[in-house]
């Protein structure tokens, strides 16, 4: 049985989009079979999980947001996650806007790996990656993407003139934590806003987009915050973090209580917490992710949601994809093979200006072995 789905959804990978809608009878979501509508909203889970246990199942987190105008943004960009971006095969050359909710490795830790991966699955232009100052200059998004880069650089320089020269340049678009429902991105009809969260330190934001009507919220790590309450009101889909009970995390963990409902629910938001906050904002659809889904700990959240929030609830894993249209919202799971080709680059990445040439010293080349004589190289 295994064998055969792996042919079908390798049959529906390879034959492109047969569909041009969310189908809400098939449970189903078959990457690249689907042709997005023009006024939906696509969001895909690539990782709703904790810092650790990183597993199979469960990476650390991210979101995909595609819009019917073939804008594509990613929200958090955590450990892990890329294992799924990769998994679905899209289209990179689409894909170069990251939007970070903090500078926590389980949410940005994966910047290095979209970073270099894109670049050579077929993104050609710079990746643009927002986020927020923090209380000093060496805790914003700027210092701690710089530094990343400086850890790259090795890797960069080392494909100088085999890809597409701007798919290697990183733009950086920081802003101040501390503005309440600021604008930070307004381009093609897409307006995406930002407001503080409330979680470790200084620097947490929370983010609203809005699209032809339609509205996604992305909370990050917050514990209840009234700025969320505000801003995040009567939107569509709207994302809040979710943890374990208290006593749920203890059991996991092996931790003493009072750690526990500190982390919990003074750092994070327990699901008491969680099904409050939901009443408040009154999405049509309330999600909660950053937990373990571990059948006891599920259970518990559950029930304890149920006790402050009786609308409509999805508790994410990984590769949960939801259609938004005006109309409805079609909830599913995306299938692929365990093992994927790279996706097909476009004729604009092909095209795309080359410049440069890696070179060894002659110390390193004087290393070449005359034993095997590589073929000569073509001139495209």
């Amino acid at each position: 049985m295994l064998n055969r789905l792996i042919v079908l959804v390798t049959l529906c990978i390879v034959l492109g989009p047969v569909s041009h809608a969310a189908d809400d009878q098939l449970p189903t979501f078959f990457p690249n079979t689907e042709v997005l509508a023009a006024d939906e909203m696509r969001i895909t889970a690539l990782g709703t999980g904790l810092p650790t246990p990183l597993t199979r199942v469960q990476k650390s987190t991210s979101w995909m947001v595609e819009l019917g105008n073939g804008d594509v943004f990613l929200f958090d960009i955590g450990t892990g996650s890329m294992e799924n971006l990769f998994g679905l095969r899209p289209d990179f050359s689409r894909i170069d806007k990251v939007f970070l909710s903090h500078l926590h490795t389980d949410h940005f830790g994966d910047l290095d790996a979209f970073y270099v991966g894109s670049w050579l699955s077929g993104r050609y232009t710079p990746l643009h990656v927002y986020g927020a100052t923090g209380e000093t200059p060496e805790l914003g998004t700027r210092a701690a993407v710089e530094a990343v880069m400086k850890a790259v650089a090795w890797d960069t320089k080392s494909r100088t003139g085999i890809l597409p020269d701007l798919g290697g340049k990183v733009v950086i678009h920081e802003f101040d934590y501390r503005k309440e429902n600021q604008v930070v991105y307004e381009e093609r009809g897409v307006k995406i806003s930002s407001w503080p969260a409330i979680h470790s330190l200084d620097g947490s934001v929370s983010y609203r987009l809005e699209w032809n009507g339609l509205s996604f919220v992305f909370g990050g790590d917050t514990r209840p915050n009234r700025w969320f309450i505000k801003y995040a009101v009567d939107a569509d889909f709207v994302i809040h973090e979710c943890f374990p009970t208290p006593e749920g995390l203890a059991r996991f963990n092996q931790w003493e209580m009072r750690p526990s409902t500190f982390v919990s629910s003074y750092i994070h938001t327990p699901p008491e917490g969680f099904g409050k906050v939901m009443s408040a904002v009154r999405p049509r659809m309330a999600v909660a992710y950053h937990t373990v889904l571990l059948p006891d700990i599920y259970q518990g959240m559950l029930e304890a949601i149920r006790k402050t929030y009786d609308g409509p609830l999805t508790i994410a894993t990984d590769l949960t994809v939801w259609n938004v249209s005006k109309d409805k919202i079609v909830t599913r799971a995306a299938v692929f093979p365990d093992r994927v080709t790279p996706p097909p680059t476009t004729e604009a990445f092909k095209k795309a200006p080359r410049s440069g040439e890696a070179k060894m010293s002659d110390y390193i080349m004087d290393g070449v072995w005359e034993g095997f004589t590589p073929p000569p190289l073509p001139e495209n």
